[in-house]
């Protein structure tokens, strides 16, 4: 919790994030909440998640949502390794607009489709299912695997020069519709190649990052903040920023969630580049 949020419980803007572990045949009581939720995999085996009875088995660096309102549970069979993730909430935003409810589920939550068809049906590279229907407002798709996002991102970088802020930089999205996987969060990853330095801007909209692979360092407001694998760090809403690969040899990978998707849905998105100093902070702390 940042402690200039501790009256809302915020690590940056209205955006929550945390710690989870649990232990092999641990599992959590299945429930659900008008917050919606995010975790990214850090480490550890045979850990799942169930979203509305869908069972999903996840695997280190893979990005899970929860949507508001769905009902779900976590845990880790037994003859796993202990998992590791990062929790992503808005529920600083849902209990400032008062709109927040929990509720426990009575007995166990049935599953309701075979293990891991949501992955299976809906991450198929490009491919969607053209005898199903789907009327929610948040993705089909419940879990990015990095076996797929990784690839992906080497793909694009053959054929791509990269973002001179952010690399080769990629939105996890609804394949539906193309836009944020959830109402009132996004989340992205960016592959920063071996050597790259990026040029400082800054936006609306507050941002969480966790590195995925490698090791840098972000300038953020003057301020130079090293990071390297499991690393967790912040970037206010218009706050300047550039990121750094400190490897001239190996590539460096950062995932990040937002609140975009209220920034952009209330028209209040904008975005300025540093011009001054050849587009490079003066790091000044």
């Amino acid at each position: 919790v940042n402690d200039k949020r501790k009256d809302v419980a915020a690590a940056v803007g209205w955006l929550y994030t945390g710690i989870q572990v649990t232990r092999p045949g641990e599992f959590t009581s299945a429930h659900r909440h008008r917050a919606s939720a995010l975790r990214f995999i850090m480490e550890g085996e045979k850990g799942y998640t169930v979203v509305d009875g869908n069972k999903i088995m996840l695997e280190v660096n893979d990005f899970v949502i929860t949507p508001n309102s769905t009902w779900h549970e976590h845990g880790v069979e037994e003859g796993g390794k202990t998992c590791i993730w990062q929790d992503g909430l808005d529920i600083p935003l849902v209990n400032a607009l008062e709109a927040n409810d929990y509720a426990v589920y009575d007995g166990k939550q049935p599953l309701t489709a075979p293990l891991n068809y949501s992955p299976m049906t809906y991450g198929c590279a490009g491919l969607l299912p053209a005898d199903k229907t789907w009327d929610k407002p948040y993705s089909p798709l419940f879990k990015y695997s990095w076996s797929k996002v990784y690839p992906a991102l080497l793909e694009a970088q053959k054929v791509n020069e990269p973002n001179p802020f952010d690399g080769i930089f990629m939105k996890y999205s609804n394949p539906l519709t193309g836009g944020h996987v959830m109402q009132t969060m996004g989340a992205s990853m960016q592959l920063l190649p071996a050597g790259f330095k990026g040029k400082a801007h800054k936006h609306t909209g507050s941002f969480v990052y966790q590195c995925a692979k490698g090791k840098g360092y972000s300038i953020i407001n003057g301020q130079r903040f090293d990071w390297k694998e499991r690393d967790i760090f912040c970037v206010p809403s218009w706050a300047w920023h550039e990121h750094h690969n400190l490897s001239e040899t190996e590539d460096a990978c950062l995932f990040a969630f937002n609140d975009l998707p209220v920034i952009e849905g209330l028209g209040l998105y904008q975005e300025r580049e540093l011009i001054e100093n050849n587009g490079n902070q003066q790091i000044t702390k």
